[in-house]
């Protein structure tokens, strides 16, 4: 289900990123009440650190198992419940990663380590929530807020198309969250409906975020051949260099496939495939309304720079739309609008809206034994995360003896900027520089046979895993 192409092109250099520091001593006066002690006394930093060498200890035993989620090459993911400590009883997802299938592919490390701190960087209501990260001698663990309405996948299989309004809503919250990340030089290059989750009320979150390449601000381009065939943009598949641009064009694929059925360049193999983005006459359905077809073709335009969203103004073009017009972005971005479709979940643990070859099995996290070497496991230096707001609500009850109030409050520790990274066995995780911006997307040359008509499929129903990517 989560094919990758990637052939990475590029170098790109790392540098370390400072914290300051937080913690002071300071010494208490006696008061004429007598109720506050006198003397010395350090005042407790609260940080990853502490957290987990002190009042808790985060580990696979803080999480009970109660489903499966979904299965990949490199683990699964699971719905847990936490057992112990801050969030007792709360339901989570459990990315479970296995360090001996990564570490020895030095691409698949730097995907992994980008995706961790991506999602502890960004913070967004459409973007999955990262709230702790922590490894053990064989595995890494994401544990992420859970998303009860299952993947939009799922949503847009059993309606076969998706109504204007609806595609609207969806395309709306999605606008927002691509434009968060490339505000802060981050491009996604793997939208589908696969990767788009909805949360219990319905509203979307994008997850899944190892294909993402960090550092792609104004003037910056990368090479990296990567995605799922049908939602990849044109100047991926001819390597000449891509930013952020190449979302837009998934974005266009993606609103393609919830207004018809299918993405708009499918064939028989991935060959003729590639040769139909290349090369393919851009088929709309009379069904779509004018502002459809107009956004339509804006966004599957070939040439990046001719594209909507592709010039300085990014997601700000997209949203200005005719499509979008009935949007108020600000009521948008606060979740005041109700979405389309609101899950009927009977619990918080209920997971009916997800696929059930994978809430039928029983959730095993086997035995943590392929544990690799020391110099292999340096790559995963760094790992360990407590969401902010994790450390806030343990900052607010934590107790020590004498039992003393600060007179000033404590902050979180900072977030590290997110940033590229270039990938070695023996380097933590480390940001670095972005990219000079390369050429332009030549004139696609691909040999192939002439593109077939696209015929408009009447409320046809998509097979999951049948979109030219194969497991990971």
């Amino acid at each position: 289900m989560a094919g990758v192409f990637d052939i990475d092109l590029e170098t790109e250099e790392g540098s370390d990123g400072d914290e300051p520091e937080l913690g002071a001593e300071m010494e208490l006066e006696p008061r004429g009440n007598g109720l506050e002690p006198v003397g010395h006394y350090e005042e407790i930093e609260i940080s990853e650190s502490s957290v987990n060498n002190g009042p808790e200890h985060i580990g696979p035993h803080c999480f009970e198992l109660l489903r499966v989620l979904g299965k990949g090459g490199y683990g699964k993911v699971f719905q847990v419940r936490k057992v112990q400590g801050t969030n007792t009883g709360k339901i989570f997802a459990m990315k479970v990663l296995k360090k001996a299938k990564i570490a020895c592919n030095a691409k698949d490390t730097a995907h992994t380590r980008a995706e961790r701190n991506i999602l502890e960087a960004v913070k967004h209501p459409f973007i999955v929530d990262l709230i702790y990260a922590f490894q053990t001698g064989g595995k890494l663990y994401l544990i992420l807020e859970c998303l009860s309405g299952g993947e939009l996948f799922m949503q847009l299989e059993r309606e076969g198309i998706f109504l204007e309004d609806t595609a609207c809503f969806y395309l709306s919250e999605i606008t927002l969250a691509l434009g968060h990340l490339h505000s802060h030089g981050i491009i996604y290059r793997d939208l589908k409906p696969e990767n788009i989750m909805l949360n219990s009320q319905g509203h979307i979150k994008l997850t899944d975020f190892g294909l993402c390449k960090e550092s792609i601000h104004d003037g910056a381009v990368t090479h990296t051949f990567c995605g799922t065939i049908e939602y990849m943009a044109p100047e991926i598949l001819v390597r000449s260099g891509h930013n952020r641009a190449v979302d837009w064009w998934s974005l266009g694929a993606l609103m393609y496939d919830m207004l018809t059925g299918s993405p708009p360049f499918t064939a028989e193999n991935r060959k003729k495939t590639i040769d139909k983005i290349l090369k393919g006459k851009l088929v709309l359905p009379p069904y779509l309304t004018p502002d459809a077809r107009d956004l339509l073709k804006k966004f599957l335009k070939r040439n990046p720079n001719q594209r909507v969203g592709g010039g300085p103004g990014d997601a700000a073009d997209v949203q200005k739309q005719p499509f979008f017009r009935h949007i108020n972005w600000e009521d948008l971005l606060a979740r005041r609008l109700d979405p389309p479709f609101k899950p009927c979940l009977q619990s918080e643990e209920d997971v009916s809206q997800f696929d059930t070859r994978f809430t039928r099995q029983t959730p095993v996290d086997s035995p943590d034994d392929a544990a690799i070497s020391e110099s292999a496991n340096q790559a995963f230096l760094g790992f360990t995360y407590v969401a902010p707001s994790v450390l806030e609500s343990i900052k607010e009850g934590f107790s020590f003896q004498p039992k003393v109030r600060s007179p000033r409050r404590l902050n979180s520790s900072p977030r590290t900027p997110v940033s590229p990274v270039k990938f070695s066995p023996f380097e933590a995780f480390k940001p670095g520089e972005p990219m000079e911006l390369g050429g332009s997307l030549p004139p696609p040359q691909p040999e192939g046979t002439a593109p077939l008509p696209i015929k408009t499929p009447v409320g046809a129903k998509k097979q999951k895993g049948g979109r030219g990517r194969v497991p990971r």
